[in-house]
């Protein structure tokens, strides 16, 4: 890598004019020098002048630049690049309303950047990098192609507001709901109040809960793949499945861009980001596009994956397509004979048992707050509760076996109610019956993957939807009739694990969240209640399909 050599000028609070006279505020840390060097901006409400203090265990250490997963100016501007981060509007010392992931903010987003690219000290070349927020409103600017934006590198950022935010399989998650009182707070009460006490006054939450079908009111906060042609190196995160992941892996499948790469690591939020090996993969990538070096990054195999391999255990592989070409898709069918009792634990068999079985399952437990509690729907402790859903495992595997790529599962259900939730997700159980748990996003331990549906959103989207990645329209409501059986087809979000010769893969089936599921909680709706039922065999098979990689 390049040699640092620049030392630091640091400009604050300068304005950055938008085009409708609003000026928000910025902080622009460039080389102390003559020349024009390319500039990463960050447009976000995470306040510029909010330092950040990280874990003693990140890579790059700790300096007054340091601020909420944005680059490093004391790392990026020796090796010259100028570092610009604004206040998004009505956050931090930018006045008006804050409207989080909106149509308006990416068009402040696309004049900030060519505002920097016409600065003197820039050689008129802007390139997009960060974690999160800094990630996911770089879809939405590049959905309006700035003609001085050349490169992004949307560092686990979902993509689509809808689907990968607000609500997974139609399902509320509680993490943005929770995200947004979160920075109202930070920017009613908090510093942030002195210099923008009017601000957010917007409602936001509103807005997002009002709007629980994809009708299109976020279509400024989904990409529109078509119009996204910039080159790009999309990093997803495998623990990021209640939020980011998805994002990631859909701009690699689908961005009009024929310049792309994925990259998908493991571990904490943060850690990979601030890496020397992941800083080591975000320079290439911007020295090639913004600084015309050609290092040959663009002729690599443009996936770069952690396949990992239990407890934290990563050995990176480099391929070159998503999904793999020489992926065996293996279903395994769901066999109930067993799953009776309060016990309720099904296989997971080859072939589809000739005789179709059912099992049901409450959908709410007794002695909690009601179904509408967030607090108690998370079931503590080790495994699936009497109650709480299925469990379905395959025998001890008898050899080791590699699951790496998209997931999707079929169902045949049916309920008591208007409405059922699904919440799958797939564990890795050790020869002693223990869960092996990885170190998850957010810090917490998780299992392998997840995937949601609530069974009134299950008509898919035909032109989009594929056999291993379901995809679901959400522009309306099928309600079930009480007992009527129905077939609904589940997206697992992407994943990639070595289960042991000698472990068990399992499948859990339950109406809420169970085990690991932590920061990415859901609400739970209070028609999901009374029972259940799930249904496999004969004319009905449901299976599990597992990206088998050879």
């Amino acid at each position: 890598m390049p040699e640092p050599i620049y030392r630091l000028r640091v400009e604050k609070d300068v304005d950055v004019p938008m085009r409708d006279g609003a000026r928000l505020k910025a902080d622009v840390i460039r080389p102390d020098d003559d020349g024009r060097f390319p500039a990463i901006v960050n447009l976000g409400p995470y306040q510029k002048d909010k330092l950040w203090v990280p874990p003693p265990t990140l890579e790059e250490a700790p300096n007054p630049l340091m601020n909420w997963e944005t680059v490093n100016p004391e790392w990026w501007v020796p090796r010259g690049y100028a570092v610009v981060r604004v206040d998004g509007r009505g956050s931090g010392k930018s006045p008006g309303q804050c409207e989080p992931w909106s149509h308006a903010e990416s068009i402040d987003f696309y004049d900030a950047i060519e505002w920097a690219a016409a600065q003197l000290w820039c050689n008129g070349k802007v390139g997009l990098s960060g974690i999160s927020y800094f990630a996911i409103n770089q879809w939405f600017v590049a959905n309006h192609q700035p003609p001085s934006l050349e490169a992004i590198i949307p560092w686990e950022g979902f993509a689509d507001l809808y689907r990968d935010g607000l609500f997974h399989g139609g399902i509320a998650s509680l993490f943005m709901t929770n995200w947004f009182t979160a920075h109202l707070l930070h920017h009613t009460l908090g510093r942030a109040a002195q210099h923008s006490p009017d601000g957010w006054q917007t409602n936001t939450l509103w807005f997002w809960l009002h709007n629980s079908l994809d009708s299109g009111a976020f279509r400024g906060a989904q990409a529109q793949w078509e119009r996204i042609t910039v080159p790009l190196l999309s990093a997803g995160n495998w623990t990021g499945f209640g939020l980011h992941l998805r994002g990631n892996i859909e701009a690699f499948l689908r961005a009009a861009s024929p310049h792309k790469k994925l990259r998908v690591h493991n571990g904490s939020h943060v850690h990979p980001f601030y890496s020397e090996e992941g800083r080591r993969d975000q320079l290439r990538f911007f020295d090639y596009w913004l600084r015309g070096i050609d290092n040959g990054v663009m002729d690599e195999p443009p996936v770069k994956l952690a396949i990992r391999k239990g407890r934290d255990e990563v050995e990176w592989r480099h391929e070159h397509e998503w999904p793999l070409a020489r992926t065996r898709w293996t279903r395994f069918y769901f066999d109930l004979s067993a799953a009776a009792g309060d016990a309720r634990v099904g296989a997971l068999v080859e072939h589809n048992p000739a005789r179709e079985c059912a099992c049901s399952y409450e959908a709410s437990s007794p002695g909690t707050m009601g179904s509408s509690s967030a607090a108690s729907s998370q079931v503590m402790g080790g495994g699936i509760r009497p109650g709480m859903g299925v469990a379905l495992l395959t025998p001890p595997l008898t050899q080791d076996t590699e699951v790496t790529g998209p997931l999707a599962a079929v169902l045949w259900v049916s309920s008591e109610s208007e409405d059922m939730d699904l919440f799958l997700t797939l564990r890795n159980i050790d020869p002693d019956g223990n869960e092996v748990l990885e170190t998850g996003q957010q810090g917490a331990p998780v299992p392998v993957a997840k995937g949601w549906l609530r069974v009134s959103h299950r008509e898919l989207d035909r032109d989009l939807s594929l056999e291993y990645r379901p995809y679901h329209r959400h522009q309306r409501r099928l309600f079930l009739a009480p007992g009527e059986i129905v077939e609904v087809q589940v997206e697992i979000w992407p994943t990639s694990m070595v289960f042991r010769k000698g472990h068990c893969i399992r499948l859990d089936v339950q109406p809420r969240d169970g085990v690991g599921s932590a920061s990415y909680m859901h609400y739970h709706a209070d028609y999901n209640t009374g029972r259940n039922t799930l249904y496999a065999g004969g004319e009905r098979p449901s299976y599990l399909l597992l990206p088998v990689i050879p």
